[in-house]
């Protein structure tokens, strides 16, 4: 299939996201054309520069480097935790080609490590530095308010409920629009805790799995703004505001420290989510077994998903012979959770996704809009704002939605790049 095909797939794909999110508006009439195509520029404008300059790209690469150095910092106090389960030296001859890597312990940990270094980053004042920078470019390019503009901008380093916290203050009084938009950038983008799990998940499946989370978690946020402003448009003013450090601490060991508790409790629930979500997946699969043979194939709810999302995987560029089991893996994203759909991802036997097709499939599961999320949102937004919290859950699927087509248009985007060499 030539490439052109599949360009003008993803086009096509653009077009009808944006379309849908029209024809389902709250107010048709309120949405500014102008803004959703100034979005859709500044997001096309961001994937170019990330993946086409090469300046840019390197910082990527380094960022890359650093990554590794990470993981391999990780694995001395793993190794020395663990002993050889964590990566420390086996006390006996593995076979050949066994498989010695034990998630739990040897991937996993990163994500303790990773939430102490955001939070010393924070106390250091250098997050919040990047947050403010990003927030500046959002409200200028897209007119956003400051306070939306800065929770926004956090949404690519943080979680879905970390980012609002920098604008607790604020979020009483956002509009209905930007109470949405706040859920739907959730939705949307990943935290840095996480973002280094993925890259190790993937390792080996796409080539520097980093590079494409992060550029991942920067272009989705202006197509979580331009979709959240089609579905439901700003109505009244913007609402204006800064940045608020939530949190206070006396030095760094109090920050490093603060950040490993937060870290563990994210530990033990991807832990459990992991270990129940496959086992779901399993049971499911028992079940749909019993069915009648699919073109040949035992049911299972890969090739259910993969069935009923496939055209929307064509959508943003796969190839049709590759759609189903693309379709699968946003289902399990969709219904399950985006590690679970990596996981997925790079259990895959080769050849059944062409490398272009991963990489695309990677910007589109690189979100946390799936079911758990809405739960996530209404407990932690709703807990900051507890007379929004009937408006929070009613907008709780809608969000989903908007999430799931931003990633899908950041997926798309970066197709479509990536079919002109």
């Amino acid at each position: 299939m030539a490439n052109i095909q599949l360009v003008f797939q993803a086009c096509a794909g653009l077009i009808i996201f944006i379309f849908l999110a029209w024809v389902f508006s709250e107010n048709r009439k309120q949405v500014k054309f102008k803004s959703v195509f100034l979005g859709l520029a500044i997001q096309i404008i961001l994937a170019i520069l990330v993946t086409k300059f090469s300046v840019v790209r390197s910082g990527f690469l380094w960022l890359g480097e650093g990554v590794m150095a990470l993981k391999d910092a990780t694995a001395a106090g793993t190794g020395f935790v663990f002993g050889y389960l964590g990566g420390g030296e086996a006390p006996y001859s593995a076979k050949e080609g066994a498989n010695t890597f034990i998630f739990a312990f040897q991937a996993l940990p990163m994500v303790i490590v990773l939430s102490a270094l955001a939070m010393l980053l924070f106390h250091w004042r250098i997050l919040p530095i990047i947050v403010k920078g990003f927030s500046k470019i959002f409200q200028k390019t897209l007119g956003i308010g400051g306070a939306l503009g800065v929770c926004a901008a956090a949404k690519i380093f943080l979680g879905q409920t970390e980012a609002p916290l920098l604008v607790r203050p604020y979020l009483g009084k956002f509009t209905r629009s930007e109470l949405f938009t706040v859920m739907t950038a959730g939705m949307a983008t990943t935290s840095i805790s996480i973002m280094v799990l993925y890259a190790m998940i993937l390792e080996g499946t796409v080539p520097d799995p980093i590079a494409h989370i992060l550029t991942a978690s920067i272009i989705s946020v202006p197509a979580a703004i331009v979709i959240s402003r089609i579905l439901i448009p700003q109505v009244g003013e913007d609402t204006s505001g800064h940045l608020v450090v939530p949190y206070q601490f006396s030095g760094s060991m109090e920050a490093i420290a603060q950040g490993t508790s937060d870290g563990m409790k994210l530990y033990m629930n991807i832990l459990a989510m992991l270990i129940v979500f496959l086992a779901i997946v399993a049971i499911a699969n028992g079940l749909l077994g019993l069915l009648p043979l699919m073109n040949g194939e035992p049911m299972s709810l890969q090739l259910l998903l993969g069935y009923i999302l496939a055209p929307l995987a064509w959508f943003i560029g796969i190839p049709w012979e590759e759609a189903i089991p693309a379709g699968a893996l946003l289902g399990k994203k969709t219904i399950l959770n985006e590690i679970v759909a990596f996981v997925s991802l790079a259990a895959l036997p080769k050849g059944i996704l062409s490398m272009k097709s991963s990489i695309i499939m990677t910007y589109a599961l690189a979100g946390f809009a799936n079911l758990s999320s809405i739960g996530i949102q209404i407990g932690g937004i709703g807990t900051m704002v507890p007379e929004r919290k009937q408006e929070i859950i009613s907008l709780g699927i809608k969000a989903l939605i908007a999430g799931t087509i931003a990633s899908c248009m950041s997926g798309a985007i970066v197709g479509i790049l990536y079919s002109f060499g």
